[in-house]
């Protein structure tokens, strides 16, 4: 298929009328393949607002008909978003809705516990002000919000490697109690968010930037890519998000190890299986201007059952060492699954293609 036949198909899974799932948003599911039948409709906001997000970033490559589509799925999917915004009307927001709160919906047990109710966070916050860009002055609160939870403002990292519980880079989470957290994707994604809008750059900035340019040059996201990605927890996806931050602003921290960004990704591509590992793979290498070899789209639909863009460890908020080091133990894990985002992730391949 065509991109432009791949937006209509992404246009037809969007929601309307449907019990699980608030209308704009595409289904999603999530899963734990350690426990038997364990598979869950899952109204979040994060896979609608990817999703929204790589259809906005190649709009103006397909034809006249397919961005209308995109600007209709764009709109109905921001209707959506009030529902996650921050409990009390801050412009921050929350993988799940908020007032009331529906962590783990559709579930049996895991929403009875205030303990799984997790805080508005930097990535969903910097997916939905990406597709539903905000007037001047929430960037400028955003911008001070993000310093007032950055490592080392209140609260110190302890869940990091030694190299890096110094830098003050942006955590993961906004809530006042919550560990801080590094995630080298959400990390990226709120990266993204500030250069897209132009902010004036602090240290927090330079850290955030320094700690992913380091990940690389060490070798540590391939060799324990959940520690330091503990929410997409696997390499290609850190080289995805690594590298679309880099291609489209250039900044110097990551342009001192792009040769081995492109080195990784091709030594990952060689070793890659999954189709979709294979697809996010080549369109990383794209990207950095190399020419991969084309990757078969025949039937991969088949297999978006078990691609995970994302992943919720249990225990990864303790910070108790021995706790810490369960955390990437896959049955304490959930996953997420979703048609739509990965129709999305083939259109973009099929675009840089």
């Amino acid at each position: 298929m065509s991109p432009d036949q791949l937006i209509t198909r992404i246009a037809s899974l969007q929601t309307e009328h449907h019990s699980a799932f608030s209308p704009g948003l595409f289904p999603s599911y999530r899963v734990q393949p350690q426990w038997l039948g364990y598979r869950r409709p899952d109204n979040n906001v994060f896979l609608t607002a990817c999703t929204v997000f790589m259809l906005n970033q190649i709009c103006d490559r397909v034809g006249v008909d397919a961005q209308a589509q995109i600007d209709r799925i764009t709109s109905w999917a921001a209707a959506s978003y009030p529902l996650f915004r921050n409990k009390d009307g801050l412009q921050t927001y929350n993988f799940w809705p908020t007032r009331p709160s529906r962590h783990f919906p559709n579930g049996h047990l895991l929403h009875r516990f205030d303990h799984f109710r997790i805080p508005d966070d930097i990535d969903d916050t910097a997916l939905v002000l990406l597709t539903a860009p905000p007037p001047p002055e929430t960037l400028f609160w955003l911008k001070n919000k993000l310093a007032q939870h950055a490592n080392g403002t209140r609260l110190r990292i302890r869940n990091t490697f030694a190299d890096y519980r110094d830098l003050r880079a942006y955590s993961t989470w906004f809530g006042k109690n919550m560990p801080i957290d590094f995630d080298a994707c959400a990390l990226s994604n709120m990266l993204y968010l500030i250069h897209q809008y132009e902010l004036p750059r602090n240290e927090h900035d330079s850290d955030s930037l320094a700690l992913l340019a380091d990940l690389v040059r060490t070798g540590q996201y391939m060799r324990e890519p959940f520690r330091c990605s503990p929410h997409y927890a696997r390499t290609p996806l850190i080289l995805y998000h690594l590298v679309r931050l880099l291609a489209r602003f250039r900044p110097p921290e990551l342009m001192t190890v792009e040769a081995q960004l492109l080195t990784d990704a091709r030594a990952q591509l060689a070793r890659a299986t999954h189709p979709m590992d294979r697809l996010i793979l080549s369109t990383t290498l794209l990207r950095l201007g190399d020419s991969p070899p084309p990757v078969e789209l025949l039937g991969i639909e088949r297999t978006f059952d078990t691609f995970h863009f994302f992943v919720a460890g249990m225990l990864t908020a303790f910070e108790h060492p021995v706790l810490n080091r369960l955390a990437k133990w896959p049955f304490v894990q959930m996953r997420w699954t979703c048609e739509a985002h990965c129709w999305a992730l083939v259109a973009e391949y099929c675009v840089y293609r």
